[in-house]
């Protein structure tokens, strides 16, 4: 986030002079008939499949209704109210439906003692409705100030356990066959109480257990706290008034312990402990040997591309690689992130969030580890300026093969409106269509969802109602969360889950390759990416009005490559390393009493 006020007592900064640059440039809109029109004609890729592309508001009808975020802020203006909240989809249970936790945040202890939950989870009933379950799972009573959310098999058991950033002592939750148990002390994730934002699971060495990035912002406590003020009363300062904290890295024992591998793995000697204000993180493979980059999002300060070595240690290549700043050599605000295969190169392109009159980031890796800056031919740049973007994601929104952008936006201010023209402090969400190529259309709608202003954070995206189509969750900061059904059905699709033996049980880093037709799509299992989020698993090919995937490869991080011709369409399939199977995936049954 670049933020657009916050004088601070007795000095000037940086978003000062950002404020006086920009203060009387209105807001780019873009025209309402943008791709018939401002694009220069109609999205040919895309036919009729994307005309019927439409979400359906459900939260009420499923269940989250009663949920609402709480930031703690009573007049205060302390920055941490404004950041969060996450989310995530994910089979807690195992019975095969993607069920949502929601990251609750907190109150400060001088203005408030009652308590806040920290994290409200939902059993998916599997008929559209979701159970409040956060008791019956051992979540019932958590405090603590929360932001995000990433979840893994750590401890390669078989089933979903998460991590949990706060602005205190961060904690990670094993699951115990559908109930959780908070280990972050004993697991050595807990040592330090920084505030801590979007984390991920990758496995860095490839030794078949995830190891952990938890990114940290600046370095803030209610006592540290410095006034800013705008036209006289208290208003939230910019980062450039704090520190930052650097990164942690942990690496996995494989015995249920992380140890603080940061300056063993280089991370330490690529990372400014001052400078670094990390809010988003995504995991790629740029070289194509299978060893996990990071791309790392941080506000106000250059990015970071932290290229593996090979052997589990890094090196940082952000500058060099054309990835750090804008074109003009300048940082940028980078909040929610993400990176895929979004056109038939094969290479991969990274999409970073930023704040209002900064475009999203748009870079497509060119070769040896060299990026090259689409925002403008890639046409997201300019319907993207006048938006402040949090949660951040890819994926095939209207199944036709190729990967779709959606954005999460709301500002910081709620007076944003005064200083910065045409400027409001909720605002819509984006939903960029894919024309194949890497060209984007935005898609926009009068009325709908779409058109409904939020003050949104997290975002992430699963199929909760099993029909092949991927739905969206997104959370507004002191705000509620909204669940949108995607109703788009016309089109042939296929969903892999994959089950790793000699890689990491949650094959977090594996490469899924499907050849339809004159078509090779590319999905990548992940933790993390978007902003303080986690989506589900399984990855999902959308295969147009096709019926089957010709031919369907899986490199998986071990190294091993498995390969299967003639996958019909219409199932979720699952595959177990090594066993040169698919079979379709089972849903189980669960007793009244919440127990397998």
């Amino acid at each position: 986030m670049i933020w657009i006020t916050g004088r601070p007592v007795g000095g000037t900064h940086r978003g000062t002079h950002w404020v006086m640059r920009c203060a009387g440039m209105a807001i780019a809109v873009c025209c309402a008939g943008f791709a018939a029109g401002c694009t220069g004609g109609e999205d040919a890729s895309s036919g009729s499949l994307s005309a019927a592309l439409a979400f359906t508001k459900v939260t009420e009808e499923a269940g989250l209704g009663a949920y609402r975020h709480e930031n703690g802020g009573l007049g205060q203006k302390w920055m941490p109210e404004i950041v969060g909240p996450g989310g995530a989809f994910l089979d807690y249970d195992g019975d095969g439906w993607q069920d949502i936790l929601l990251v609750g945040g907190g109150r400060w202890a001088r203005v408030s003692d009652e308590p806040v939950e920290a994290l409200r989870l939902y059993r998916n009933l599997g008929d559209g409705a979701f159970e409040d379950v956060s008791v019956a799972a051992g979540l019932g009573g958590i405090e603590a100030y929360g932001f995000g959310v990433a979840a893994a098999d750590y401890d390669n058991d078989g089933d979903t356990d998460f991590f949990l950033t706060t602005l205190h002592k961060n904690l990670l939750f094993r699951n115990n066959g559908g109930r959780f148990e908070e280990v972050g002390e004993e697991a050595g994730l807990a040592d330090e109480a920084y505030w801590s934002t979007s984390a991920v699971f990758f496995d860095a060495d490839r030794d078949g257990w995830v190891d952990l990035f938890v990114g940290n912002y600046v370095s803030w406590t209610p006592e540290t706290d410095i006034p800013c003020f705008h036209e006289g009363e208290k208003a939230y300062c910019t980062p450039q008034n704090y520190a930052g904290v650097a990164s942690t890295f942990y690496r996995n024992k494989g015995d249920g312990v992380f140890v603080d591998a940061t300056q063993e793995a280089g991370f330490s000697g690529a990372i400014d402990p001052v400078l670094d204000k990390t809010l988003g993180v995504t995991e790629l493979d740029v070289t194509g040997d299978g060893h996990s980059v990071l791309y790392v999002a941080n506000d106000t300060e250059r990015n970071l591309l932290l290229v593996n070595r090979g052997d589990g240690t890094f090196v940082e290549t952000g500058v060099r690689s054309g990835v750090a700043y804008d074109r003009h050599g300048q940082p940028r605000a980078g909040m929610g992130v993400d990176a895929g295969v979004v056109d038939s190169t094969g290479q991969t392109t990274i999409f970073v969030g930023n704040f209002t009159q900064e475009t999203v980031s748009v870079f497509r890796h060119a070769s040896g580890g060299y990026f090259t800056d689409r925002a403008t031919v890639s046409r997201v740049g300019f319907p993207t300026m006048g938006t402040l973007t949090f949660g951040l994601f890819l994926f095939d929104a209207d199944l036709d093969g190729d990967l779709d952008l959606f954005l999460a936006n709301g500002h910081v201010l709620e007076h944003i409106a005064e200083i910065l023209e045409g400027a409001t402090f909720a605002e819509p969400a984006q939903l960029f269509l894919n024309r194949g190529d890497g060209i984007f259309d935005e898609a926009l709608s009068a009325t709908g969802v779409l058109a409904q202003p939020m003050v949104a954070r997290g975002a992430a995206y699963a199929d909760y109602d099993r029909d092949g189509d991927l739905d969206v969750l997104l959370l507004e900061n002191a705000g509620p969360a909204h669940l949108w059904r995607n109703d788009f059905n016309e089109a042939g699709w296929l969903h892999v889950r994959l089950e790793g033996r000699a890689s990491n049980r949650s094959a977090i880093g594996a490469r899924i390759e499907a050849v339809v037709g004159d078509m090779r799509l590319e999905r990548r299992i992940r933790s993390g990416s978007s902003f303080l989020s986690q989506s589900a698993l399984p990855a999902v090919f959308g295969l147009g009005a096709r019926r089957q995937v010709d031919s369907l490869i899986v490199h998986w991080p071990s190294g091993i490559v498995e390969r299967f011709a003639g996958v019909e369409a219409g199932q979720e399939v699952i595959l177990v390393e090594g066993s040169a199977a698919l079979r379709p995936v089972e849903l189980v049954a669960w007793r009244s009493d919440g127990l397998r």
